[in-house]
């Protein structure tokens, strides 16, 4: 019985290993944390509960019968964020650059398909290239049946996606169908295709920033919701998104005691209007000064600035917050401000 203990402790070391000591100094180097670092800082500590931890590729095609390693380039589990429980996903770019096999789609689909059931939210944090070529069209059939869980997902348990390393493909199509996406500065990127299949095909050269960096999404596309300087910074605010958003449909919104009383004067309101209607106000100055203790989570404040989005609470409650700002284009509704209110609402 001993040795059977002994070589399971040995797996579980080989496990969370990933792709061994080479390739995780190399993601730090990049300033990038590993996929279990990163589920440690975003859950409470102590609470994460893995699933498949030893679950292998079952690829034979070009060497890979030979390379194998435990988890196979995802961690899949759950956990709490701050007592609430979420279920979580973080793709390892140690392992195989993080990208998708049929084992490892299995596994995210398995953890889909169980927030779900449980009426939980789902995190997935995307550091992966894509499909796994030597797989083929396995590969391609694991991204439908992720693709399938979004949708079936979407409206019922929240949905988070943060872009945390150069993402193409299909790690970036099952993002683009969540409900929130968050970026980090500098070594994060979105894009269909990268830049050497852009200069192939159409002969122009475009940098990874250029062409999907957090900084085009963030404030051009408005693909992403927010851009952060680090990890993080990026997992810190997700914690924080969380404690908005109800678990599911099933339930009502979070409610939390306030050290604010809802029936405050605030005489500075009196005069945050300007006399003269030329003349602008900033309208993130009254939400701050009317919700909770001047807690406002803002989703896409790099984007279509003339309309203010995000959440709050009044009186414990949590609260949506859809307002014009008179600072930028005097608040008139164009294009890109009705996309991003509408979507929000």
């Amino acid at each position: 019985m001993q040795h059977i203990l002994e070589e399971l402790d040995r797996r579980r070391e080989q496990a969370r290993a990933g792709g061994g000591e080479a390739r995780v100094a190399a993601q730090h180097a990049k300033g990038k944390l590993t996929a279990r670092e990163r589920i440690d800082l975003l859950l409470d500590e102590g609470s994460f509960e893995e699933f498949d931890m030893f679950v292998e590729h079952r690829g034979t095609e070009f060497g890979m019968a030979e390379q194998k390693v435990p988890g196979d380039g995802v961690v899949t589990g759950w956990g709490t964020i701050n007592g609430k429980v979420v279920y979580v996903f973080s793709k390892d770019f140690t392992v195989f650059g993080g990208s998708l096999s049929g084992a490892h789609a299995a596994k995210i689909v398995k953890v889909q398909r169980q927030a779900m059931k449980v009426g939980a939210p789902i995190i997935g944090l995307f550091d992966a290239g894509g499909a796994r070529i030597q797989e083929g069209v396995d590969s391609l059939a694991g991204y439908a049946d992720i693709f399938l869980e979004n949708v079936m997902a979407s409206g019922v348990v929240p949905q988070i996606s943060v872009i945390m390393g150069p993402c193409a493909g299909g790690d970036v199509y099952s993002p683009a169908m969540t409900d929130f996406i968050f970026m980090v500065r500098d070594t994060s990127y979105m894009f269909v295709t990268g830049p050497d299949v852009v200069k192939t095909v159409t002969n122009e050269v475009v940098t990874a920033e250029e062409l999907g960096g957090a900084r085009v999404h963030a404030a051009k596309s408005g693909v992403a919701e927010g851009a952060f300087e680090n990890d993080l910074e990026a997992l810190t605010q997700v914690r924080r998104l969380v404690d908005f958003l109800p678990s599911s449909n099933r339930q009502a919104a979070p409610e939390r005691e306030s050290f604010d009383d809802p029936h405050r004067a605030e005489p500075s309101l009196d005069s945050l209007i300007p006399a003269d209607p030329g003349k602008p106000y900033d309208i993130k100055e009254l939400i701050l000064k009317i919700v909770d203790e001047a807690d406002f989570f803002e989703i896409s404040s790099e984007w279509a600035k003339n309309i203010v989005c995000g959440f709050a609470r009044m009186d414990g409650e949590s609260v949506g917050i859809v307002a014009n700002q008179p600072q930028v284009l005097a608040g008139v509704l164009d294009i890109d401000s009705s996309r991003k209110a509408a979507r929000f609402v």
